[in-house]
């Protein structure tokens, strides 16, 4: 059993490292800011779902979107996981990785064009988890026309309400996604008749970041309830994808056991599936498996006081993890290397951003710290890197994955000539 977290204090003068890997090497060799990966970590994650599905037939389908690093898609793929995309860029890199791999991906998302549905078609990807009737019209006849069948999942919504931020809540009827449940047996009575899609599944995905399982269980009873109808009528259904949004828990001072969570979120589902026949779970997380599993690593530039507020003022900046100022997201954040007998310090932690929303955490007690001194963000595994930009033209960080004693680089930091390179003037 592996700790929450893997980066750890260790060493005299005590420091934080990642496993056996010193942070403060990392950061000497690769400067900051800069993305720090646990593979083991992500590895020991991916291994409690199987363990927990061990008795029921299921695929693990990471969600790319979460960290889509190719370093990190290619350690699941050698782990056999399947992949969760939204987007032909995310295929394109699931097939850089493994053009084989496209038989272990489900596509999933809004707004698919004729470009990413073709992409998907001759790739011979899994499953489309289709979102609406009118995507349906358009992959019926981008099947047809490629002469390629199309296996399908109406990604049905249960209308749960799962307690999470409402930005990343979607199972409620006046979210944009999936087709309302009470719609959906017509739809598939529908598309059973065309020949070039193949009705084999009914997905579902109520939101991100949910910490209880009692929403998953209540969500895969309603669809289970539809299974049993569509075979009914004759749909040989074999597929529940589940979604993903399985949360973790980003506060230090509360309790998380994801060996409890994953066997929770098990039950629940497998308990909901209990009077089904030859049903097989695509699962879908993302957050859960990689997000604790890394740390943005950053150094203080300065320390500033206006009147009574204080700040740390770091050189990571929102554009490189801008969960806080999207999500007003908690993410803990400590020395790598504590200074002996430090005061705890109070003050907003910021980056230099031409924004007042730059900021990392507002009035946090933090050991005091000084201008060079390094700065751990942890939890940032998961929608950190892949939702960093080049805001106020800012090459993004370089990003460093550690297995064991190892630890590579699996981005280098961009420079302001990769930015300037798409550009025409």
């Amino acid at each position: 059993m592996l700790p929450v977290r893997p980066f750890v204090y260790s060493g005299k003068p005590t420091s934080l490292a990642c496993g056996e890997v010193s942070l403060e090497a990392l950061a000497k060799k690769y400067n900051t800011p800069l993305y720090v990966y646990s593979a083991d970590h992500i590895r020991y994650r991916l291994g409690l779902f199987t363990q927990a599905f061990a008795t029921q037939k299921h695929l693990v389908c990471y969600a790319v979107k979460a960290n889509s690093a190719l370093a990190i898609l290619k350690l699941f793929d050698r782990l056999g996981a399947g992949f969760d995309i939204v987007s032909g860029g995310e295929l394109e890199r699931v097939l850089a990785v493994n053009k084989a791999a496209a038989a272990r991906v489900v596509f999933s998302g809004v707004g698919k064009t004729s470009p990413e549905i073709d992409l998907a078609l001759r790739s011979g990807i899994l499953l489309f988890n289709v979102e609406s009737e009118g995507e349906l019209d358009l992959l019926a006849e981008r099947a047809a026309k490629l002469k390629k069948s199309a296996r399908i999942a109406l990604r049905v919504n249960p209308d749960i309400f799962a307690e999470t931020h409402p930005y990343i809540s979607t199972g409620l009827r006046e979210h944009k996604f999936g087709i309302d449940i009470h719609r959906a047996r017509a739809v598939y009575r529908d598309v059973a008749k065309n020949r070039w899609i193949e009705p084999a599944g009914v997905s579902v995905h109520i939101g991100s970041q949910i910490r209880t399982a009692d929403p998953f269980g209540a969500a895969a009873s309603r669809v289970a309830a539809l299974i049993r109808q569509l075979r009914s009528d004759g749909l040989p259904i074999r597929f529940l994808d589940a979604g993903g949004g399985l949360g973790i828990e980003y506060h230090l001072d509360l309790p998380f056991h994801p060996e409890e969570k994953i066997q929770q979120y098990a039950a629940a589902l497998k308990q909901a599936v209990s009077e089904l026949e030859d049903i097989q779970f695509l699962l879908e997380p993302g957050r859960f498996l990689v997000a604790q599993a890394g740390a943005l690593i950053t150094r203080v530039l300065y320390l500033k006081k206006n009147g009574k507020k204080h700040f740390l003022i770091l050189d990571a900046a929102m554009n490189d993890l801008i969960r806080p100022a999207l999500y007003q997201a908690h993410h803990e954040i400590i020395p790598v290397t504590p200074r002996k007998g430090a005061r705890k310090l109070v003050a907003d932690i910021v980056g230099p951003v031409c924004e007042t929303g730059d900021f990392f955490a507002r009035d946090r007690a933090i050991p005091a710290v000084q201008p060079g001194d390094l700065i751990a963000i942890l939890d940032a595994g998961a929608y950190g890197q892949s939702l960093a930009s080049n805001y106020n033209s800012r090459p993004r960080p370089a990003e460093v994955l550690v297995e064991g004693k190892r630890a590579r680089l699996i981005r280098r930091r961009e420079s302001v000539d990769d930015l300037l390179g798409v550009e025409i003037s």
